[in-house]
């Protein structure tokens, strides 16, 4: 699409601001802080900000800006990537907009998407995903956009759209003596149960670990464990958010299996140990597509779909999007901006380190660009088929309220003596409050 196309188009779309809009920036805090559908004079600045400090990303990132800028330049002059790294992101983003100092983009995580969504802070991006050209808007996978939309419009874009995956380290397991789990996934023993126990084999008497969630079970609750648990049937809450289920039967099972795999077993190492997969200290890591551009030919590995619990196999998705903050000065050219972004083309580019949302997108010729370190049967079978069915962890409208009651509360069970039926009711008392809203 050509600059005048793009400027005409912005400029009509100036003129017919709607009453949406400018609800949305008064429900994200205030009428002040731009937003208000005004033309610019020339070209605007525009700054996003992120989670990830990765110089590949950043790269990328700038590659994609770089040639919007060439082609809009009445537009946009600028655009820079400001990573917000570390455990504060949220607040650090939230603190930003409220004070006046909001940026026109931002990066947020599946689990806080419903915050971000529901609160109105994310600008409406169906009406400029529909009328660019090019931008086969019907190409975006339903699942994937599901936690983004609302009332049938889209308010972010998950550009990585990542499923969960085993990550194997097949000679740590030739070594202990155990089977390969692409045969068990044959025979149809490939379960929670079996790779525990393969964990535990893997760690007994050595200097490795056996099994290693996608991130720290003890500080992280939701980003470690939130992919595992439906494997059991079980969720935090109710569909709706407003009723605690952590004391579930379900759950309460989850938590009583987990712990005895730290405790009982040895599966799983106990809180403040560090091991590393790429340098091959890990058994088994649950994790995603990314994982494997640190992974060489030191030892044999392999990447093979989650294994099934008691309530089946769930394949699992973890996704970052982006969305226009309504309370950015020039919400409409960002919103043009992430179109650009997020188009098929840049969307093929995007995907050397995030899964993309789009079904024309997810072949193995795509993908293996992206990971040339993963094999056409690891693409197919623990990206692609997953991606297609594969559901987001829970998020919550309130998210950020409940995350560090739950953590507090969990740390009761993270000690031998810890027993899931006394401390998942705690949780519940500590968040139902957060979650009635």
């Amino acid at each position: 699409m050509n600059g005048s196309t793009n400027r005409r188009r912005f400029l009509a779309a100036a003129a017919t601001l709607s009453a949406g809009a400018l609800l949305l920036a008064a429900c994200s805090g205030g009428d002040d802080g731009g937003g208000d559908g005004d033309t610019p004079d020339g070209p605007v600045e525009l700054r996003m900000v992120m989670w990830s400090a990765n110089e590949g990303h950043h790269e990328i990132f700038n590659q994609i800006a770089d040639a919007y800028i060439a082609e809009n330049p009445e537009l946009v002059s600028a655009v820079s990537f400001e990573p917000l790294t570390g455990s504060g992101y949220v607040n650090a983003l939230t603190t930003q907009i409220a004070g006046g100092d909001a940026p026109d983009l931002a990066w947020v995580s599946e689990a806080n998407a419903a915050q971000f969504v529901q609160s109105g802070v994310l600008y409406n991006l169906q009406p400029t995903f529909t009328e660019t050209e090019g931008y086969e808007i019907d190409d975006l996978l339903d699942g994937a956009i599901d936690v983004w939309s609302a009332d049938g419009e889209i308010y972010g874009y998950p550009f990585s759209n990542s499923p969960f995956g085993m990550y194997v380290n097949n000679d740590l397991l030739t070594a202990a003596g155990q089977p390969n789990p692409r045969d068990l996934m044959v025979s149809g023993e490939w379960t929670w149960d079996k790779a525990m126990e393969i964990a535990a084999a893997v760690a007994d008497g050595t200097s490795t670990t056996g099994f290693q969630a996608s991130d720290d079970p003890y500080t992280n609750w939701n980003s470690a464990l939130g992919a595992m648990w439906m494997s059991w049937g079980a969720a935090p809450w109710s569909e709706d958010g407003t009723e605690c289920t952590f004391d579930s039967p379900e759950m309460v099972e989850f938590f009583d299996w987990f712990h005895g795999q730290i405790y009982d077993t040895g599966a799983v190492a106990e809180p403040g140990a560090e091991f590393d997969f790429a340098s091959g200290q890990v058994g088994l890591r649950l994790s995603q597509l990314s994982s494997s551009t640190a992974l060489g030919d030191d030892f044999a590995w392999d990447f093979v779909p989650m294994p099934e619990g008691p309530a089946g196999t769930v394949p699992v998705v973890g996704q970052g999007g982006v969305g226009v903050v309504a309370r950015g000065d020039n919400p409409q050219i960002a919103a043009d901006f992430l179109a650009y972004f997020t188009n098929p083309e840049n969307s093929q580019l995007l995907a050397q380190f995030f899964p993309p949302p789009r079904e024309s997108l997810l072949t193995v010729e795509t993908l293996s660009a992206a990971a040339p370190a993963l094999t056409e049967e690891q693409i197919q079978g623990t990206v692609i088929d997953q991606a297609l069915v594969g559901v987001t962890k829970a998020g919550h409208v309130n998210m950020s309220e409940i995350a560090d009651p739950v953590r507090v509360e969990l740390d009761a069970l993270w000690v031998p003596e810890g027993d899931a039926a006394t401390v998942m009711p705690a949780i519940c008392e500590a968040i139902s409050d957060s979650l009635a809203g």
